[in-house]
């Protein structure tokens, strides 16, 4: 029986012993090493003393950093990768709610790191990893099951206040164990990794090669702000597969970036996190005609993804992809406001069972009530559903289509608009390269942030006005340069809502 993310690292290091698991720019480390690596930095955790609780990862994306990954989980203890560049604002709330164990950095961030908290003590990398491991120490650690903490991600709170998703063993093994098997992974793919390790859509980036004995490809973030390079890297390294967030696919289809490199060595396309615009993803499909692309969608506290859709069929630029059917091991519950499921095609909130979800948010029991809950459906015994907040129904073919977040569906004019059909028309606009709606609530109004071609103000609200009905037309366009984007290549929509409060201010 396979009870931690550990078995499938001993496991891979028997199998591959000198196969390549992990590259960077800088290194690249085989399955034994990386075997050997987790015992050294398990040992010296064991050693001082830390065996369970989490430690916050405070490192830049590297082969490094997954090794100290495996460390952690090696002593018994949970690691929660953040932001080097985060404010210090939020990282002091994060370590507030966290209370970690200890930290682990390089000496690169030395300085940085000295002042974080007193009372946690400070490792680094370089020490860790050269420490002589003891086999019996490890054996005698904390036992570990696959119900434990894996992993803990921040994501952003309604509030303000961040939340720490905690990911057990078992939520992580299921999914990159489907994954692996339903796309085929196998020894000698190699994944070309774009999301930051503490963004979950690289949950399945990290684990696939101790899983089937592919290698990951921890690619250069520089190369996404040149998709010329980009799509030459992907030749050079040979990648076969790719699990990015739209917004990177986006990027290399609205500046063409395959005008002079066709990667056509990708066999696997698969995107999460944001909605995929059919527009961008046919300039992908119609220059790797043989390229396997599959649109998957879930939160975080359901593991990455919870459904998911491959493109099987040709698609219009205005239509919009379903995001699919449930993964294996997981099932989907639609719910109406009355909390019954939904009928035929009535919009509802989509929810999620099975062993993929969260244990909860980390030190937040009241948070964690809010959305992980007893099936109001199940009567009979103890099922526990997370409540997504998203917005979804079913399509005619009985695949789930997405429409939006609960919180961005708004009420204006006396209709309720998702903001997101908006955003869908407008990016269907010739050189258009993205859009994003934002409401006012202050003065009431639509706002459409978009760049691309430098568009007449009144035009453009005449050419939406042939997609959408007058109540829905934007009360103002504002032209942008470039759109702001977070560290995970997602639209920053706070950072545009927090733009309009400032000019709300000042005026």
């Amino acid at each position: 029986m396979v009870a931690s993310i550990l078995d499938y690292l001993e496991w891979s290091a028997e199998q591959y012993p000198g196969g390549e698991a992990y590259e960077d720019g800088n290194e690249t480390a085989t399955f034994s090493e990386m075997r050997e690596r987790a015992k050294g930095i398990g040992t010296a955790f064991l050693r001082k003393g830390i065996s369970h609780g989490p430690v916050l990862v405070y490192m830049k994306k590297s082969v490094a950093m997954v090794s100290a990954f495996f460390g952690i989980t090696a002593c018994g203890c949970s690691y929660c990768p953040v932001d080097t560049q985060m404010p210090e604002e939020r990282l002091r709330m994060v370590l507030d709610i966290l209370k970690p164990c200890a930290i682990v950095t390089t000496e690169a961030f030395r300085e940085k790191t000295e002042g974080f908290k007193a009372a946690i003590p400070v490792f680094f990398y370089e020490d860790l990893v050269s420490e002589d491991q003891d086999v019996e120490l490890l054996k005698r650690g904390e036992r570990r099951i696959d119900t434990d903490p894996l992993y803990i991600l921040f994501t952003s709170g309604s509030t303000g206040i961040p939340k720490g998703v905690a990911i057990p063993h078992r939520a992580a093994m299921d999914y990159v164990e489907w994954f692996t098997e339903k796309f085929g992974l196998k020894q000698g793919d190699a994944l070309g990794n774009q999301a930051e390790l503490y963004f979950d859509l690289s949950v399945q980036d990290v684990y696939a090669p101790i899983i089937c004995g592919c290698k990951t490809v921890f690619l250069s973030p520089s190369l996404f702000s040149t998709p010329d390079r980009l799509m030459s890297d992907l030749m050079e390294k040979k990648i076969t597969a790719v699990s990015w967030v739209p917004s990177a696919l986006c990027l290399v289809a609205n500046l063409d970036g395959m005008a002079s490199h066709v990667p056509e060595c990708l066999r696997l396309v698969t995107f999460c996190g944001e909605v995929m615009p059919c527009k961008q993803l046919n300039y992908w499909r119609s220059r790797l005609p043989h390229t396997y692309f599959v649109n998957l969608y879930g939160p975080t506290e359901a593991t990455v993804a919870c459904t998911y859709y491959p493109i099987l069929r040709e698609f219009s630029d205005e239509e919009v992809l379903p995001i699919g059917i449930p993964c294996e091991n997981t099932k989907i519950l639609v719910l109406n406001e009355r909390d019954e499921p939904v009928k035929g095609d009535q919009i509802g909130e989509l929810c999620v069972i099975g062993s993929s979800l969260a244990l909860g948010y980390y030190g937040s029991p009241e948070k964690t009530k809010e959305v992980f809950v007893q099936n109001p459906c199940n009567p009979d015994f103890p099922e526990r559903i997370y409540r997504t907040g998203d917005l979804v129904y079913y399509g005619a073919d009985g695949n789930l289509m997405y429409v939006s977040r609960k919180d961005f569906q708004i009420k204006h004019l006396g209709y309720r608009i998702e903001l997101g059909e908006i955003e869908t028309a407008a990016g269907l606009q010739e050189g258009m390269k993205e859009c994003a709606c934002i409401y006012d609530e202050q003065k009431k109004r639509i706002l459409l942030y978009y760049t691309g071609k430098q568009w007449d103000s009144r035009e453009l609200k005449t050419a939406l006005s042939k997609r959408l009905p007058q109540y829905m037309i934007p009360n103002r366009v504002c032209y942008l340069e470039e759109m702001p984007h977070n560290r995970n290549g997602k639209v920053d929509r706070k950072q545009l809502k927090d733009q309009l409060r400032e000019k709300s201010v000042r005026n």
